[in-house]
């Protein structure tokens, strides 16, 4: 119970802290459990999707849903996309890359990244019909959160744990622990038609894509790696499910 409650306290900022303190120790394995979070989070956008549709035309609750994520994560995963481009579009080799990251000031491949990166999810979310997004948020959350969650699994930790920026470093899945990820990410895939089934393959995809320039480029992999991970995954997803639904492959 304490490991889950480490996870949702480190993945977002609602006061999970005020329920019990929990041992520096469960904070090394808050990954397991991250896409367990994505239930929280991306049911955060799903439910709030919902809420304001009735109340305003397509397409503002989009980008209410968008803002709610970010507002319940205070933009974690979007920090480290944001440190991720300007590390990996900046840097030369790996001690130039890791400085950039973990620089505070954000420079220009993280601000038209970030632009880039957040055109092209509301310009997906607005191509999927207004009566089925709102699982797609959910399913796309929890299932790109298991995908990105392997990282832990495939690369070491690219820097020392005391420069790390949370201070801490991950520890590797157990078996058990990955069947666990496992079923927390392909829980919610149930509810969708079967047709989109195949949009799941793009998360994996773009994991092993990523993993493989992290390990090019750092031989490992940092936090900032983590959540631009998770947020590449997801929108590889909203690509799989658009161009499923364009090409006539997958109907609702």
């Amino acid at each position: 119970m304490n490991q889950i409650l480490a996870a949702f306290i480190f993945f977002t900022r609602l006061p999970f802290w005020r329920i019990k303190e929990v041992p520096a120790d469960c904070f090394k394995t808050v990954v397991n459990y991250w896409p367990l979070v994505g239930w929280m989070t991306g049911g955060v956008m799903a439910l709030t999707y919902l809420g304001t549709n009735h109340f305003f035309p397509f397409p503002i609750p989009i980008l209410l849903a968008i803002i709610s994520r970010v507002i319940v994560t205070g933009a974690l995963h979007e920090d480290g996309l944001a440190d991720f481009f300007d590390g990996f579009g900046g840097g030369k080799n790996k001690q130039q890359t890791l400085a950039i990251m973990k620089d505070s000031f954000i420079g220009s491949y993280g601000v038209i990244g970030l632009i880039l990166y957040y055109l092209l999810v509301f310009l997906l979310m607005t191509t999927i019909p207004e009566d089925q997004l709102w699982m797609f948020l959910l399913t796309g959350d929890a299932w790109s959160k298991f995908a990105a969650s392997q990282l832990i699994n495939r690369l070491p930790y690219a820097r020392k744990e005391e420069e790390s920026k949370a201070k801490v470093i991950y520890n590797r899945m157990t078996i058990t622990a990955f069947l666990l990820a496992l079923l927390f990410g392909a829980l919610p895939l149930l509810m969708l038609p079967t047709g989109y089934l195949w949009a799941i393959a793009a998360p994996l995809l773009t994991f092993y894509g990523l993993s493989s320039w992290m390990k090019h480029r750092l031989q490992g992999y940092t936090g900032d790696c983590c959540g631009a991970t998770f947020l590449l995954c997801e929108l590889s997803y909203y690509l799989a499910i658009v161009a499923l639904i364009h090409s006539g492959i997958a109907t609702l």
